[in-house]
Parts: structure tokens; sequence; C-alpha cells
């Protein structure tokens, strides 16, 4: 397992929250749509292979400089802090043995990236972000 590098915050109005977060960061989405709004604030991309910014460079030269993500997502809900790991299924494994449960099953959300979310044994959330497939 990596590092958390991504969270998605909840937002009942999408433009109030696009227009609240990029003055708190201080910087343009740099994902921008009715369903989804996302800011890289450290300014660093790390683009996922497949992604139109992906330049063919080996997949260890994009995961040097991770970058911090947060995403707006419509709804109510809790925010979720997505941990980046290389196989989400084994990281599933590895937190259902450890006594945790999945409340999300994984699933595709676009080129290889898959998702999921899990509940530690006293029910904190936790996603699982894998660009690996």
């Amino acid at each position: 397992m990596t590092s958390f590098q991504t969270v998605l915050i909840p937002a009942k109005d999408l433009a109030a929250a696009r227009e609240l977060y990029t003055k708190l960061l201080g910087t343009a989405p740099s994902a921008d749509s009715d369903y989804y709004v996302g800011y890289d604030v450290d300014g660093q991309q790390r683009p996922a292979e497949g992604r139109q910014s992906d330049t063919g460079a080996g997949s260890a030269a994009r995961n040097e400089s991770p970058t911090q993500h947060i995403g707006l997502v419509p709804g109510g809900g809790e925010v979720t802090s997505y941990l980046h790991v290389e196989d989400l299924n084994g990281a599933i494994d590895q937190i259902t043995a450890a006594g945790g449960s999945v409340v999300e099953e994984p699933k595709s959300v676009g080129g290889p990236r898959r998702v999921a979310v899990v509940a530690d044994p006293s029910g904190g959330r936790i996603g699982l972000l894998s660009d690996a497939g």
C-alpha cells in the first residue's frame, strides 16, 4: 500500500462547493463537470495509464511525486479518503482478514482505475483506489 492521496467530498450544491474550494485551494479545478470537480492541489499531475495526459513513460517515473487530489461529488454523505494501492483485490483481502469489511464492491471508474470502499473493524470508512486495473 502506498499513501492516502485522494479525498472525495460530497456536495449538495456542486456549483457553490466549486466556488468555495477554488478560493480555498487557490487553484482552478483540473477536472470540472456537472458530476465531478477535481483539484490537484500540489500542482504536480500524476497521470494514470491510459489517460489523455499519459506520455507513455514508465509508471515508476509517474509515481515519484504523488499528487494530493481533492474531488467534489454531488450528493450528501461522508468524506472518503482513498488509499492508493497497487493491488485492489489484495488490499481488500488484507483488510477483511484483519477484521474489516467491504462497504462498496470494486468498480471501474474509467480507464484502468478501479475503486472500492471498505470499513475497518470499528466502522471507519477507507476508500481504495488502484490504477493497476
